[in-house]
Protein backbone atom coordinates (compact mmCIF):
# COMPACT_ATOMS: atom_id res chain seq x y z
CA UNK A 1 0.00 0.00 0.00
CA UNK A 2 3.48 2.49 0.55
CA UNK A 3 5.70 3.19 -1.87
CA UNK A 4 9.17 1.50 -1.99
CA UNK A 5 11.88 2.33 1.26
CA UNK A 6 14.05 -0.14 0.24
CA UNK A 7 15.34 0.56 -3.66
CA UNK A 8 16.18 3.36 -5.43
CA UNK A 9 13.02 5.54 -6.44
CA UNK A 10 10.99 4.15 -8.79
CA UNK A 11 9.41 6.65 -11.67
CA UNK A 12 6.45 4.34 -12.24
CA UNK A 13 5.30 4.48 -8.36
CA UNK A 14 4.07 8.60 -9.44
CA UNK A 15 1.42 6.51 -11.55
CA UNK A 16 0.13 5.14 -7.92
CA UNK A 17 -2.39 8.15 -7.35
CA UNK A 18 -3.86 7.35 -10.31
CA UNK A 19 -5.74 4.29 -9.18
CA UNK A 20 -7.73 4.97 -6.24
CA UNK A 21 -7.80 1.26 -4.48
CA UNK A 22 -4.20 1.53 -4.36
CA UNK A 23 -4.67 3.76 -1.00
CA UNK A 24 -7.02 0.83 0.72
CA UNK A 25 -5.18 -2.21 -0.42
CA UNK A 26 -2.64 -4.10 -1.68
CA UNK A 27 -3.11 -4.88 -5.48
CA UNK A 28 -1.24 -7.67 -6.71
CA UNK A 29 -4.21 -9.27 -8.87
CA UNK A 30 -3.63 -7.75 -12.02
CA UNK A 31 -3.86 -10.53 -13.72
CA UNK A 32 -7.48 -10.74 -13.16
CA UNK A 33 -8.52 -7.21 -13.04
CA UNK A 34 -6.32 -4.32 -13.50
CA UNK A 35 -6.57 -1.60 -10.76
CA UNK A 36 -9.30 1.39 -12.00
CA UNK A 37 -7.80 4.10 -13.06
CA UNK A 38 -9.26 7.63 -11.16
CA UNK A 39 -9.97 9.17 -15.25
CA UNK A 40 -12.65 6.31 -15.31
CA UNK A 41 -15.39 8.55 -13.11
CA UNK A 42 -15.06 11.40 -15.72
CA UNK A 43 -15.36 8.80 -18.48
CA UNK A 44 -18.34 7.54 -17.38
CA UNK A 45 -19.91 10.67 -16.43
CA UNK A 46 -19.12 12.20 -19.83
CA UNK A 47 -21.25 9.28 -21.25
CA UNK A 48 -24.25 9.47 -19.20
CA UNK A 49 -23.69 13.41 -19.76
CA UNK A 50 -23.72 13.02 -24.06
CA UNK A 51 -26.62 10.40 -23.36
CA UNK A 52 -28.85 13.18 -21.39
CA UNK A 53 -28.10 15.99 -23.73
CA UNK A 54 -27.22 14.45 -27.15
CA UNK A 55 -29.68 11.19 -27.40
CA UNK A 56 -29.85 9.38 -30.44
CA UNK A 57 -27.99 12.17 -32.11
CA UNK A 58 -24.66 10.74 -29.94
CA UNK A 59 -24.62 8.08 -33.09
CA UNK A 60 -23.89 10.38 -35.23
CA UNK A 61 -21.79 12.26 -32.96
CA UNK A 62 -19.09 9.66 -31.61
CA UNK A 63 -20.96 6.01 -30.77
CA UNK A 64 -20.87 4.69 -33.69
CA UNK A 65 -17.34 5.00 -34.72
CA UNK A 66 -16.33 4.18 -30.67
CA UNK A 67 -15.60 0.59 -30.80
CA UNK A 68 -12.75 0.93 -33.70
CA UNK A 69 -11.70 4.10 -32.51
CA UNK A 70 -10.53 2.35 -29.05
CA UNK A 71 -8.91 -0.13 -31.23
CA UNK A 72 -6.79 2.44 -33.14
CA UNK A 73 -5.47 3.36 -29.70
CA UNK A 74 -4.68 -0.03 -28.78
CA UNK A 75 -3.50 -1.03 -32.09
CA UNK A 76 0.31 0.30 -31.42
CA UNK A 77 0.51 -0.88 -28.07
CA UNK A 78 0.68 -4.45 -30.20
CA UNK A 79 2.14 -3.20 -33.42
CA UNK A 80 -0.84 -3.53 -35.50
CA UNK A 81 -1.78 -0.85 -38.59
CA UNK A 82 -4.70 1.06 -38.28
CA UNK A 83 -8.43 0.31 -38.66
CA UNK A 84 -7.63 -3.04 -37.70
CA UNK A 85 -8.61 -4.20 -34.41
CA UNK A 86 -12.30 -4.36 -33.23
CA UNK A 87 -13.61 -4.51 -29.64
CA UNK A 88 -16.23 -7.43 -28.06
CA UNK A 89 -17.94 -7.93 -24.97
CA UNK A 90 -15.61 -10.91 -23.78
CA UNK A 91 -13.53 -13.55 -25.45
CA UNK A 92 -16.25 -16.36 -25.82
CA UNK A 93 -17.99 -14.18 -28.15
CA UNK A 94 -14.91 -13.24 -30.34
CA UNK A 95 -13.71 -16.50 -31.06
CA UNK A 96 -17.35 -17.55 -31.98
CA UNK A 97 -16.92 -14.91 -34.26
CA UNK A 98 -13.54 -15.80 -35.80
CA UNK A 99 -15.27 -19.64 -35.73
CA UNK A 100 -17.88 -18.37 -38.04
CA UNK A 101 -15.62 -17.58 -40.62
CA UNK A 102 -14.53 -21.17 -41.62
CA UNK A 103 -16.13 -24.31 -43.26
CA UNK A 104 -15.03 -27.10 -41.48
CA UNK A 105 -16.42 -29.59 -44.27
CA UNK A 106 -13.07 -29.61 -46.12
CA UNK A 107 -10.21 -31.62 -46.33
CA UNK A 108 -8.69 -29.51 -43.21
CA UNK A 109 -10.71 -30.50 -40.34
CA UNK A 110 -8.41 -30.34 -37.73
CA UNK A 111 -8.05 -27.83 -34.59
CA UNK A 112 -5.23 -27.89 -32.68
CA UNK A 113 -5.52 -26.68 -28.98
CA UNK A 114 -2.88 -27.22 -25.54
CA UNK A 115 -3.92 -28.64 -22.26
CA UNK A 116 -3.14 -24.81 -20.58
CA UNK A 117 -6.14 -23.78 -23.21
CA UNK A 118 -8.52 -21.21 -21.01
CA UNK A 119 -11.62 -23.21 -20.15
CA UNK A 120 -14.01 -20.89 -21.85
CA UNK A 121 -12.28 -20.93 -24.86
CA UNK A 122 -12.53 -24.67 -24.97
CA UNK A 123 -15.80 -24.06 -24.39
CA UNK A 124 -16.85 -22.45 -27.15
CA UNK A 125 -14.51 -24.75 -29.80
CA UNK A 126 -16.48 -27.70 -28.20
CA UNK A 127 -20.19 -26.21 -28.70
CA UNK A 128 -19.43 -24.54 -31.86
CA UNK A 129 -17.51 -26.97 -34.12
CA UNK A 130 -19.18 -29.37 -36.31
CA UNK A 131 -18.84 -33.29 -34.47
CA UNK A 132 -16.33 -34.35 -37.27
CA UNK A 133 -14.09 -32.02 -36.59
CA UNK A 134 -10.34 -33.32 -34.82
CA UNK A 135 -9.97 -31.05 -31.97
CA UNK A 136 -6.33 -32.26 -31.61
CA UNK A 137 -5.08 -31.34 -27.61
CA UNK A 138 -1.52 -31.20 -26.90
CA UNK A 139 -1.46 -32.36 -23.27
CA UNK A 140 0.64 -30.35 -20.35
CA UNK A 141 2.28 -32.65 -18.15
CA UNK A 142 1.73 -30.50 -15.56
CA UNK A 143 -2.10 -29.37 -15.25
CA UNK A 144 -1.46 -26.28 -17.45
CA UNK A 145 1.03 -24.60 -16.11
CA UNK A 146 3.37 -25.55 -19.32
CA UNK A 147 2.92 -26.96 -22.36
CA UNK A 148 5.62 -28.53 -24.52
CA UNK A 149 5.64 -25.98 -27.68
CA UNK A 150 7.67 -29.15 -30.15
CA UNK A 151 4.43 -30.87 -29.69
CA UNK A 152 2.08 -28.10 -30.69
CA UNK A 153 4.56 -27.81 -34.14
CA UNK A 154 4.49 -31.30 -34.68
CA UNK A 155 0.63 -31.81 -34.14
CA UNK A 156 0.11 -29.13 -36.85
CA UNK A 157 -0.01 -30.61 -40.49
CA UNK A 158 -1.61 -30.42 -44.09
CA UNK A 159 -5.06 -31.47 -42.47
CA UNK A 160 -4.87 -28.29 -39.74
CA UNK A 161 -7.07 -25.49 -40.61
CA UNK A 162 -7.25 -23.67 -37.03
CA UNK A 163 -4.64 -23.53 -34.36
CA UNK A 164 -6.12 -21.35 -31.13
CA UNK A 165 -3.48 -20.98 -28.53
CA UNK A 166 -2.17 -18.95 -25.55
CA UNK A 167 0.35 -16.77 -25.88
CA UNK A 168 0.38 -16.36 -21.59
CA UNK A 169 -0.81 -20.00 -19.98
CA UNK A 170 -3.27 -18.42 -17.70
CA UNK A 171 -2.48 -20.56 -14.46
CA UNK A 172 0.95 -19.85 -14.79
CA UNK A 173 2.00 -17.08 -16.79
CA UNK A 174 4.55 -19.16 -18.70
CA UNK A 175 4.82 -17.54 -21.59
CA UNK A 176 5.01 -20.24 -25.56
CA UNK A 177 7.33 -19.37 -27.62
CA UNK A 178 4.74 -18.82 -31.15
CA UNK A 179 6.89 -17.23 -33.57
CA UNK A 180 7.81 -21.46 -34.42
CA UNK A 181 4.11 -22.44 -34.25
CA UNK A 182 2.88 -19.48 -36.41
CA UNK A 183 5.55 -20.38 -38.78
CA UNK A 184 5.00 -24.35 -39.37
CA UNK A 185 1.20 -23.50 -38.94
CA UNK A 186 1.35 -20.90 -42.31
CA UNK A 187 4.19 -23.26 -43.87
CA UNK A 188 1.49 -25.70 -44.22
CA UNK A 189 -1.27 -23.30 -44.90
CA UNK A 190 -3.01 -23.51 -41.47
CA UNK A 191 -4.25 -20.08 -39.02
CA UNK A 192 -3.70 -19.36 -36.14
CA UNK A 193 -5.88 -17.71 -33.40
CA UNK A 194 -3.33 -16.33 -30.32
CA UNK A 195 -4.87 -15.35 -27.10
CA UNK A 196 -3.21 -12.96 -25.89
CA UNK A 197 -5.27 -11.48 -22.36
CA UNK A 198 -2.77 -12.69 -20.38
CA UNK A 199 0.47 -10.84 -22.84
CA UNK A 200 -1.08 -7.57 -24.16
CA UNK A 201 -0.38 -4.96 -21.43
CA UNK A 202 2.68 -6.56 -19.33
CA UNK A 203 4.01 -8.86 -22.24
CA UNK A 204 5.92 -7.01 -25.44
CA UNK A 205 3.65 -8.03 -28.56
CA UNK A 206 3.95 -7.10 -32.14
CA UNK A 207 1.78 -8.91 -34.09
CA UNK A 208 3.03 -7.30 -37.35
CA UNK A 209 6.40 -8.79 -36.66
CA UNK A 210 4.99 -11.73 -35.79
CA UNK A 211 2.76 -12.61 -38.80
CA UNK A 212 0.29 -13.80 -36.91
CA UNK A 213 -3.42 -14.32 -38.46
CA UNK A 214 -5.42 -13.11 -35.09
CA UNK A 215 -4.44 -11.95 -31.72
CA UNK A 216 -7.88 -11.98 -29.19
CA UNK A 217 -6.45 -10.16 -25.79
CA UNK A 218 -8.53 -7.75 -23.50
CA UNK A 219 -8.19 -4.14 -21.47
CA UNK A 220 -9.52 -6.40 -18.69
CA UNK A 221 -6.57 -7.71 -16.89
CA UNK A 222 -3.56 -5.50 -17.55
CA UNK A 223 -4.57 -2.40 -19.45
CA UNK A 224 -6.72 -1.78 -16.79
CA UNK A 225 -9.49 -1.11 -19.10
CA UNK A 226 -12.06 -2.67 -16.87
CA UNK A 227 -14.52 -5.33 -18.04
CA UNK A 228 -16.10 -5.54 -21.29
CA UNK A 229 -13.18 -4.63 -23.52
CA UNK A 230 -11.85 -7.45 -25.09
CA UNK A 231 -10.29 -7.02 -28.86
CA UNK A 232 -9.93 -9.05 -31.68
CA UNK A 233 -7.02 -8.28 -34.09
CA UNK A 234 -7.26 -9.45 -38.03
CA UNK A 235 -4.56 -9.09 -40.64
CA UNK A 236 -5.13 -6.76 -43.22
CA UNK A 237 -5.93 -9.26 -45.66
CA UNK A 238 -8.59 -11.09 -43.76
CA UNK A 239 -10.44 -8.11 -43.43
CA UNK A 240 -10.95 -8.14 -47.11
CA UNK A 241 -11.63 -11.86 -47.35
CA UNK A 242 -13.17 -13.55 -44.61
CA UNK A 243 -16.92 -12.98 -44.00
CA UNK A 244 -18.50 -13.72 -40.70
CA UNK A 245 -21.54 -15.92 -39.93
CA UNK A 246 -21.92 -13.98 -36.69
CA UNK A 247 -22.62 -10.94 -37.47
CA UNK A 248 -24.94 -7.58 -37.53
CA UNK A 249 -25.43 -4.50 -39.33
CA UNK A 250 -22.42 -2.57 -37.75
CA UNK A 251 -20.57 -5.04 -40.38
CA UNK A 252 -22.61 -3.54 -43.38
CA UNK A 253 -20.86 -1.16 -45.88
CA UNK A 254 -24.32 0.81 -46.13
CA UNK A 255 -26.17 -0.31 -42.48
CA UNK A 256 -28.69 2.50 -43.03
CA UNK A 257 -29.88 1.44 -46.29
CA UNK A 258 -31.13 -1.76 -44.30
CA UNK A 259 -30.89 -3.90 -47.21
CA UNK A 260 -32.44 -7.36 -45.88
CA UNK A 261 -30.66 -9.77 -48.56
CA UNK A 262 -27.52 -9.40 -48.63
CA UNK A 263 -24.61 -8.09 -46.53
CA UNK A 264 -21.86 -5.55 -48.05
CA UNK A 265 -19.05 -6.21 -45.46
CA UNK A 266 -16.52 -3.81 -44.89
CA UNK A 267 -12.99 -4.04 -45.29
CA UNK A 268 -11.59 -2.55 -41.87
CA UNK A 269 -12.09 -4.05 -38.19
CA UNK A 270 -16.17 -2.89 -38.46
CA UNK A 271 -15.96 -6.27 -40.18
CA UNK A 272 -15.64 -8.38 -37.35
CA UNK A 273 -18.91 -6.40 -35.39
CA UNK A 274 -22.19 -7.17 -35.43
CA UNK A 275 -24.98 -5.54 -33.37
CA UNK A 276 -25.68 -2.70 -31.25
CA UNK A 277 -22.03 -1.85 -28.81
CA UNK A 278 -21.80 -2.10 -25.25
CA UNK A 279 -21.08 2.15 -25.44
CA UNK A 280 -21.03 2.51 -21.71
CA UNK A 281 -18.42 -0.07 -21.48
CA UNK A 282 -16.26 1.71 -24.45
CA UNK A 283 -15.55 4.72 -22.26
CA UNK A 284 -14.73 2.96 -19.11
CA UNK A 285 -12.30 1.04 -21.14
CA UNK A 286 -10.48 4.16 -22.64
CA UNK A 287 -8.84 5.80 -19.62
CA UNK A 288 -6.84 2.45 -18.53
CA UNK A 289 -5.57 1.72 -22.15
CA UNK A 290 -4.39 5.81 -22.64
CA UNK A 291 -1.81 5.45 -19.07
CA UNK A 292 -0.61 1.80 -20.50
CA UNK A 293 0.24 3.78 -23.63
CA UNK A 294 1.85 6.48 -22.09
CA UNK A 295 3.82 4.54 -19.59
CA UNK A 296 4.92 2.28 -22.33
CA UNK A 297 4.84 -1.77 -22.18
CA UNK A 298 8.99 -2.00 -22.72
CA UNK A 299 8.94 -0.12 -19.18
CA UNK A 300 6.25 -2.19 -17.63
CA UNK A 301 7.94 -5.43 -18.70
CA UNK A 302 11.43 -4.63 -17.25
CA UNK A 303 9.97 -3.72 -14.01
CA UNK A 304 7.88 -6.73 -14.12
CA UNK A 305 10.88 -8.94 -14.62
CA UNK A 306 11.91 -7.77 -11.83
CA UNK A 307 9.33 -7.94 -9.34
CA UNK A 308 8.58 -11.62 -10.43
CA UNK A 309 11.59 -12.39 -9.82
CA UNK A 310 11.70 -10.72 -6.59
CA UNK A 311 8.31 -12.86 -5.75
CA UNK A 312 10.01 -16.03 -6.73
CA UNK A 313 13.44 -15.72 -4.91
CA UNK A 314 11.04 -14.77 -1.75
CA UNK A 315 9.06 -17.70 -1.91
CA UNK A 316 11.54 -20.43 -2.64
CA UNK A 317 13.37 -18.76 0.68
CA UNK A 318 10.25 -19.46 2.40
CA UNK A 319 10.50 -23.06 1.17
CA UNK A 320 7.04 -22.57 -0.98
CA UNK A 321 6.12 -24.50 -4.10
CA UNK A 322 6.27 -22.11 -7.14
CA UNK A 323 4.87 -23.15 -10.40
CA UNK A 324 5.97 -19.91 -12.18
CA UNK A 325 9.04 -20.74 -15.16
CA UNK A 326 12.19 -19.61 -13.27
CA UNK A 327 13.74 -17.99 -17.53
CA UNK A 328 12.39 -14.15 -17.22
CA UNK A 329 12.03 -14.34 -21.08
CA UNK A 330 9.67 -17.48 -20.48
CA UNK A 331 7.59 -15.64 -17.72
CA UNK A 332 4.60 -13.31 -18.05
CA UNK A 333 3.70 -10.80 -15.43
CA UNK A 334 2.37 -13.14 -12.45
CA UNK A 335 3.94 -16.20 -9.82
CA UNK A 336 1.96 -18.41 -9.01
CA UNK A 337 2.79 -19.90 -5.49
CA UNK A 338 1.43 -23.38 -3.92
CA UNK A 339 2.09 -23.15 -0.50
CA UNK A 340 0.76 -25.49 2.39
CA UNK A 341 -3.27 -25.12 2.32
CA UNK A 342 -2.90 -22.19 -0.63
CA UNK A 343 -6.69 -22.07 -0.95
CA UNK A 344 -7.07 -20.95 2.88
CA UNK A 345 -4.22 -19.06 2.98
CA UNK A 346 -5.90 -17.10 -0.48
CA UNK A 347 -8.99 -16.60 1.38
CA UNK A 348 -7.03 -14.69 4.11
CA UNK A 349 -5.02 -12.93 2.56
CA UNK A 350 -8.06 -11.44 0.86
CA UNK A 351 -9.68 -10.69 3.91
CA UNK A 352 -6.08 -8.50 5.21
CA UNK A 353 -7.05 -6.99 2.06
CA UNK A 354 -4.01 -8.01 -0.27
CA UNK A 355 -5.96 -8.99 -3.34
CA UNK A 356 -4.74 -11.98 -5.20
CA UNK A 357 -6.13 -15.25 -6.69
CA UNK A 358 -6.33 -18.94 -6.46
CA UNK A 359 -6.52 -21.31 -9.49
CA UNK A 360 -6.92 -25.23 -9.10
CA UNK A 361 -3.74 -27.48 -9.87
CA UNK A 362 -1.47 -23.93 -9.10
CA UNK A 363 -1.84 -22.18 -6.18
CA UNK A 364 -1.80 -18.21 -5.37
CA UNK A 365 -1.47 -16.03 -8.27
CA UNK A 366 0.87 -13.09 -7.23
CA UNK A 367 0.54 -10.33 -10.09
CA UNK A 368 2.23 -7.07 -9.52
CA UNK A 369 2.05 -4.24 -12.15
CA UNK A 370 3.85 -1.06 -12.78
CA UNK A 371 2.22 0.94 -10.00
CA UNK A 372 3.27 -1.48 -7.13
CA UNK A 373 5.99 -1.36 -4.82
CA UNK A 374 8.79 -3.68 -4.02
CA UNK A 375 7.37 -3.37 -0.23
CA UNK A 376 4.56 -4.73 -1.20
CA UNK A 377 5.64 -7.77 -3.08
CA UNK A 378 7.96 -8.63 0.18
CA UNK A 379 4.73 -8.05 2.25
CA UNK A 380 2.64 -10.98 0.59
CA UNK A 381 4.79 -13.03 1.30
CA UNK A 382 5.79 -12.10 4.64
CA UNK A 383 1.98 -12.27 4.83
CA UNK A 384 1.89 -15.81 3.80
CA UNK A 385 4.28 -17.00 6.61
CA UNK A 386 2.38 -15.24 9.38
CA UNK A 387 -1.01 -17.23 8.36
CA UNK A 388 0.66 -20.18 8.09
CA UNK A 389 2.63 -20.11 11.49
CA UNK A 390 -0.05 -18.38 13.40
CA UNK A 391 -2.86 -20.45 12.11
CA UNK A 392 -5.22 -17.97 10.70
CA UNK A 393 -5.57 -20.58 7.31
CA UNK A 394 -8.00 -22.68 9.57
CA UNK A 395 -10.61 -20.25 9.75
CA UNK A 396 -10.77 -20.70 5.72
CA UNK A 397 -11.68 -24.62 6.27
CA UNK A 398 -15.53 -24.57 5.56
CA UNK A 399 -15.57 -24.60 1.90
CA UNK A 400 -14.39 -22.78 -1.24
CA UNK A 401 -16.02 -19.46 -2.01
CA UNK A 402 -17.89 -19.30 -5.92
CA UNK A 403 -15.27 -16.56 -6.74
CA UNK A 404 -11.70 -17.66 -6.12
Amino acid sequence: MTPDTHTTPDPLLAWRDQFPILSETTYLINNSLGAMPRAVYDSLRAYAETWAARGIRAWGEGWWDMNVELGNLIAPIIGAPPDTISMHQNISLAQGILLSCFDFDGPRNKVVITGGIFPSVYYVLRGLLPPHVDLHMIPSPDGGNTVPVDQIIDAIDERTLLVPISHVLFRSGTILDVGPVIEKAHAVGAIVILDGYHAAGIVPVDVTALNVDFYLAGVLKWMCGGPGGVFLYAREDYLKTLEPGLTGWMAHQRPFAFEVENIDFRADAFRFLNGTPAIPSLYANRPGVEIIAQVGVDNIRRKSKHQTALLIDLAEAAGYEVNTVRSPDERGGTVTINPPHAYEVSRELIARNILIDYRPQAGIRVSPHFYNSDDEVRLVITAMQDILDGGAWQQHTSGHAFVT
